[in-house]
């Protein structure tokens, strides 16, 4: 069974506040296991599933700007 984890994000690394086995993409809502997790935001304190998620992501902070 999988589990939901808490974690916090750094710059190039993250620390696990509660154990799992994936975190979900803020985004697209995808499960990203934590083998797979490359892309992250420390400020937003955010996870996300590829280079496309972050992009759109992105797109909608330069937006309200």
């Amino acid at each position: 069974m999988k589990k939901k984890a808490k974690l916090i994000f750094k710059h190039n690394s993250f620390d696990i506040i509660q154990s799992g086995d994936y975190v979900i993409c803020a985004v697209s809502g995808k499960e990203i296991m934590l083998k797979n997790l490359n892309y992250w935001n420390v400020d937003l304190q955010e996870a996300y599933f590829s280079p496309k998620e972050v992009k759109i992501r992105y797109k909608e902070i330069q937006s309200k700007k």
